[in-house]
């Protein structure tokens, strides 16, 4: 490998699916401002995600659809009135 090129810090965090509330405990370099206290009673910084393998279908074998964004009202709002809008 190329030195210099990777980043050095290198940390324990927590990474916490928000649709089933699960978590797990990994390395990253990636910034965040919350903490958890892990199981082992440690403070870790917490990396929210809203799909993890916990939650995706391709791991699960179960199709779930997860709107954290009102993605669909948005669409039904705005697409209410066209032509394509179901009657």
């Amino acid at each position: 490998m190329k030195k210099g090129i990777h980043p050095e810090s290198y940390r324990m965090v927590v990474f916490k699916d928000l649709s089933s509330d699960e978590g797990f405990l990994g390395r990253s370099c990636a910034s965040t401002k919350d903490t958890v206290v892990w199981e082992d009673g440690k403070e870790y910084p917490l990396i929210k995600m809203e799909i993890s393998s916990f939650t995706h279908p391709f791991f699960t074998g179960k199709m779930k659809f997860v709107d954290t964004a009102g993605r669909i009202d948005k669409f039904n709002k705005k697409f209410a009135n066209s032509r394509f809008a179901a009657k």
